[in-house]
């Protein structure tokens, strides 16, 4: 089942244009990589998804991007969108308070105040996070002291707490150890059985690693798509074959 239909998708700041024409098919409950290099589109395509690019000043979207058939730049309310399609950024970011209340923030602007519900929502959010024996002694602390690599499962943990249907995520372990990123790739396996994941990763082994199909990106625009092992085995153009290579990029 195609969970994103992206067509022809354009999108500009001002005067300049940075998706060119973006025809891509996304499926349920698969993980799907961006990679390319620097400047590419892989980031901006990936915000187009949940419409973070709204609050870029002069930005312009021009296509259609569907959501289980629903057109999200038509009717569909940002406020809702933003819940199905969650995101994790490249630095953790939580939130300045407790862990129970980052995990219990989502849900709370949502309207669920009993406590025995946040108190349910916040552990089986952190038992699918895999954080869960880690940090349930320490709800009360403040998660600013956690260690990035905890810090950035707790911030996947939050996404999860509002039950998306979807998750970006936008190189989540560019700014973690080899260990942090271990225990974060095997969480996003995990979380493949439930969700729809599409990552942003400039690292290819990780993409070769995860991925079940990657998309390669150049100037704007998708190059190739195709299943992840094919991409990087057989790859269909030059310039794919190229980056992949190392030649460029």
């Amino acid at each position: 089942m195609i969970k994103f239909d992206i067509q022809n998708l354009k999108l500009y700041y001002g005067d300049y244009q940075a998706l060119k024409g973006i025809d891509l098919a996304i499926e349920e409950r698969e993980i799907t990589a961006f990679i390319g290099p620097s400047g590419c589109g892989k980031s901006t395509l990936l915000k187009s998804l949940n419409r973070m690019n709204d609050l870029v000043e002069g930005c312009r979207v021009v296509g259609k991007v569907l959501l289980d058939g629903e057109d999200i730049y038509g009717a569909l309310d940002v406020t809702e969108l933003r819940r199905r399609v969650g995101m994790v950024f490249q630095k953790p970011n939580p939130f300045p308070m407790s862990v129970y209340d980052n995990i219990a923030f989502g849900p709370r602007t949502h309207g669920i105040t009993q406590k025995h519900k946040l108190d349910e929502i916040v552990e089986t959010t952190l038992k699918n996070a895999a954080i869960w024996d880690e940090l349930k002694d320490r709800l009360k602390k403040s998660a600013i002291a956690l260690s990035g690599g905890q810090q950035q499962r707790l911030c996947i943990a939050r996404a999860l707490a509002v039950q998306p249907e979807v998750l970006l995520m936008d190189e989540p372990t560019s700014a973690l150890d080899p260990i942090s990123t271990g225990k974060i790739e095997e969480l996003i396996l995990d979380l493949k059985r439930r969700y729809s994941i599409v990552i942003v990763t400039h690292n290819m082994q990780q993409a070769t690693r995860i991925s079940d199909k990657t998309a390669f990106f150049l100037l704007g625009e998708v190059v190739e798509f195709d299943e992840t092992e094919n991409l990087f085995s057989a790859p269909r153009d030059k310039r794919t074959e190229d980056y992949i290579t190392g030649r460029f990029g």
